[in-house]
């Protein structure tokens, strides 16, 4: 019986595993400056999620630590951690935004990312599946 439970615990793990789509990039590209973000990590107590600028128009000066926020369920705005990640210069930028964990799961994922002289933030949702 016991053996049975496991492998019937095993399976439903590796289910769990197998049916876990990773969440894909999402593009914005607005006023001659393309943002592409990709959550890499949205389990455990850190979160992660990549962001890319490219642009041949301005200089990206944006100031990540203050510009995005994660938006929790009941509608608070959540700071990164961290920017690992190019600094504020040049024409093409590239890091990972950490984020502590939201608490509870959000049943969909928005980072928002208010850039320089943009009258709205750039919005970016995903899903989120609970399993």
């Amino acid at each position: 019986m016991i053996r049975a439970l496991a492998l019937l615990a095993a399976f439903g793990l590796w289910s769990a595993v197998l049916t876990a789509q990773p969440l894909k990039p999402q593009t914005s590209d607005k006023d001659a400056v393309k943002v592409k973000a990709t959550p890499v990590k949205v389990t455990g107590e850190i979160w992660e999620i990549e962001v890319v600028f490219d642009t041949h128009s301005q200089e990206l000066s944006d100031d990540l630590l203050n510009a995005a926020v994660l938006v929790a369920p009941d509608g608070t705005a959540v700071k990164p951690t961290a920017w690992n990640g190019d600094g504020p210069s040049g024409h093409h930028r590239k890091g990972a935004l950490r984020f502590k964990a939201l608490n509870p799961p959000p049943d969909v994922l928005e980072l928002r990312i208010a850039r320089p002289n943009e009258s709205r933030p750039r919005t970016f949702r995903w899903p989120m599946s609970r399993q």
